[in-house]
């Protein structure tokens, strides 16, 4: 019974590497949410589940409390999420935020879902700021900055207050738990087409299977060098998932007339240094970060056009992701991408309640 469960019962559990029901999970997370679970037992759980191995039940059981808790967000689910579990500890730049720019550039919704850094030095509400993107807005001005500019980010932080009773403990472990693998899962406009990149092959099984579960549309990828990314370094493996169907693939840049490149190409620094390359890289700047940013928001493209029209699974990956791409390269050299930017920017301004 659920009335029956204690953080004992819990711990008990896994410490004997028994999964726990989704509804066990469920009261677990809900406990940390709420602020009722202590540093020792919050620590101890999540080490826990890590040694254990979590399961798709409980990743479901966790997903459902956190959305449960989350602040509503009103906008139309049939967006596109473009967002990495993070824990690569390469420090690239912000792929992933450049990339969304782009998508967004090409007239799709986005709707962001990020946090500050936990492994690196600049995670995307970090570079966003650095930016001038004001992340500081009530649900309903991000639902407003959305209708206006086409892209809009929900910071962790805000929508998931309780996340705030987690973080000195997952900072003081210092080592990827379970919530890298639910930050991709709790976005909470609940988007509807999602583009994930995955740094542990681990946590492939979960991420796709929760999706698959929900019967959600979305391409969930992983570098070979272990980047949360696709990766231009050499080959990347992509799940994609629509109607519960999952089909795998692995693809090298060079399908894609993509040139190989070095990991110290890709490298980032400070939110302000990535702020420049990122400014750099939708003006037009050639090299690898553009190839790997367009590289990353054809799988967005990609993963929104599927879940627009699941026949798109019957086509070749290797051609939807280079005609995205192209895509994707367009809306960068006909200035778009910097538009884009300039207005969300304004938008965000706009809509401030500072």
């Amino acid at each position: 019974m659920i009335d029956e469960l204690s953080w004992p019962s819990v711990l008990t559990t896994v410490l004997s590497r028994q999964d726990l029901s989704v509804s066990e999970a469920t009261w677990a997370m809900r406990q940390v949410m709420q602020g009722q679970a202590t540093p020792a037992q919050l620590g101890g759980f999540l080490l826990a589940l890590r040694a254990k191995g979590e399961s798709v039940e409980e990743i479901i059981g966790f997903r459902d409390a956190i959305l449960e808790a989350a602040v509503p967000l009103p906008v139309d689910p049939r967006v596109l999420d473009i967002v990495g579990t993070g824990g690569d500890r390469f420090g690239t730049v912000n792929i992933s935020s450049t990339a969304s720019i782009i998508v967004a550039a090409t007239g799709i919704p986005v709707v962001k879902h990020g946090n500050k850094a936990a492994s690196s030095k600049s995670g995307a509400s970090d570079v966003l700021s650095a930016l001038g993107i004001d992340l500081r807005l009530p649900a309903e001005a991000v639902a407003q900055v959305l209708d206006a500019a086409g892209i809009t980010f929900a910071w962790a932080a805000a929508f998931h207050p309780g996340f705030k009773h987690a973080g000195p403990t997952r900072a003081e472990l210092g080592v990827p738990t379970v919530f890298n693998y639910l930050g991709p899962l709790v976005n909470p406009a609940r988007a509807e087409a999602n583009a994930v990149g995955v740094a542990q092959i681990e946590s492939v099984p979960l991420i796709t299977g929760v999706f698959r579960t929900r019967g959600a549309t979305a391409l969930v990828f992983r570098g070979e060098d272990g980047l949360d990314e696709l990766t231009t370094t050499g080959y990347s493996r992509i799940w994609e998932i629509s109607n519960g169907d999952m089909h795998e693939f692995d693809i090298h840049p060079r399908d894609i007339g993509i040139p190989t490149a070095q990991m110290e190409d890709l490298l980032g620094g400070t939110p302000e240094h990535n702020a420049d390359v990122l400014r750099r890289t939708l003006a037009g700047e050639e090299g690898a970060v553009r190839d790997i940013v367009l590289l990353n928001a054809a799988a967005g493209i990609v993963a929104y056009r599927l879940s627009q029209d699941p026949t798109q699974a019957q086509r070749n990956m290797i051609q939807r992701l280079t005609e995205a791409r192209d895509e994707a390269a367009a809306a960068v050299d006909d200035g778009r991408a910097t538009a884009k930017l300039e207005e969300w920017i304004a938008a965000t301004q706009r809509f401030s309640v500072a």
